[in-house]
């Protein structure tokens, strides 16, 4: 067996593992980053890419925000569709200045890697049977086979930000996990085009047929969403099946003004909300989707990873810097108070926008009620505001 040692090992080079390792870098914390797949895949993953000003920030002081401040979609209101007419709620004056920008997770991630490539800093990819070991106590160390040959990471910590299905939060005993989870009745249908986005804003939209989502990933490709069953499959849906869906659940101008076109990629997506507490285990730190999970519908997914490896970065930079275990100590309360405000605004948006099977016509009435008092109400679109641009990482 070949060993090694480093003072952070990092599991999951996905942009949690990756700005955890900026972050560290930039603090003087040497790390070692052991991914399972290849760069390719981790490229080749498509997600969301609605980023909060704490997520910028946090990519700025990593020194990789300059392609995201010149290519990045800064969005100051987003568009609420119901009734067949759209209300704009304007994030930037109900929050004080505050923005999203949108700027996809596929370009941070590449970012980031090109970042950690220049700097010349360790990444294994392709790591197979990689397993976390010992982090109860003194010495943890991080396992794995590269190209038939056994190896092993000695370090003070070990990071798991290898995602929800992650070996990091699989090696954590039962007995020291407590979960929870709400599994949606319904997915979304994705689809990506080279397409004119239908609005410079996003459109989040409330219909008798279902929840639709009109999003972009530039000026020139766009990113769409339907509310469809789980058990739909994507090879049922033609292309002129999807956009017709989605015309129909938007109101007349955006239908009118809709470019449609070939799609690039075709995915359904099943909605959960999932938790894992403690988000520590002795010298295991889970962080990103390995410990927490939260529906799309509130853009929060890259953005409290991104949160959770700023605390920790800011944890470990004390432990090494000024011999100081109290950022360690209370890294896993104060992730966890931000994700369950993350949970809950993710839920109650979910729970607004979306047609459940059991809402019946009660359900669609009062969801109507309070889209019309969120889009009236100073104080309820402020609350709307603040909560999808971000909360501070500290509050």
């Amino acid at each position: 067996m070949k060993s090694s040692s480093t003072q952070v090992a990092i599991i999951g080079a996905g942009p949690a593992g990756l700005l955890l390792g900026a972050l560290l870098a930039k603090a003087g914390i040497e790390s070692v980053i052991v991914e399972q797949r290849s760069p390719e895949y981790v490229l080749g993953r498509i997600r969301a890419g609605v980023l909060e000003q704490v997520t910028v920030d946090l990519l700025e002081a990593a020194g990789a925000a300059a392609r995201l401040h010149a290519e990045g979609l800064p969005h100051e209101g987003v568009e609420l569709c119901f009734g067949g007419a759209r209300h704009r709620i304007d994030m930037h004056r109900l929050t004080g200045g505050k923005r999203v920008t949108v700027y996809g997770q596929t370009e941070v991630t590449r970012d980031l890697m090109v970042l950690r490539a220049a700097a010349g800093l360790a990444t294994v990819y392709d790591a197979a049977d990689v397993r976390p070991h010992g982090f109860d106590g003194a010495r943890p160390s991080v396992r794995f086979r590269k190209d038939g040959t056994e190896h092993e990471l000695h370090c003070d910590f070990i990071a798991g930000c290898d995602g929800y299905h992650g070996i990091s939060r699989q090696s954590v005993p039962e007995s020291a996990l407590e979960t929870f989870e709400r599994v949606y009745p319904f997915g979304w249908l994705g689809v990506l085009s080279e397409t004119p986005p239908v609005s410079h804003e996003l459109i989040y939209s409330n219909h008798e047929r279902g929840f639709a989502l009109c999003s972009m990933r530039s000026t020139t490709r766009s990113r769409y969403y339907v509310q469809c069953p789980l058990d739909d499959k994507v090879e049922s849906w033609s292309d002129d099946a999807f956009w017709g869906e989605l015309r129909a659940r938007l109101d007349p101008a955006a239908a009118e003004a809709l470019v449609t076109g070939p799609s690039i990629e075709k995915s359904i997506a099943p909605l959960r909300s999932f938790v894992a507490e403690p988000m520590r285990f002795g010298r295991l730190f889970l962080a990103g989707d390995a410990a927490h999970i939260v529906p799309p519908t509130g853009a929060k997914g890259l953005n409290l990873a991104a949160g959770d490896v700023g605390l920790l970065s800011r944890a470990l930079a004390e432990h090494y810097s000024e011999k100081s275990d109290a950022g360690i100590d209370s890294y896993s309360e104060r992730c966890l108070r931000r994700v369950w405000r993350a949970e809950r605004f993710s839920w109650w948006f979910t729970s607004l926008m979306h047609k459940f099977p059991d809402t019946g016509g009660f359900g669609q009435r009062i969801q109507r009620a309070e889209l019309d008092y969120l889009v009236h109400s100073e104080a309820a679109s402020t609350a709307l505001a603040e909560n999808y641009v971000g909360l501070p990482l500290e509050s």
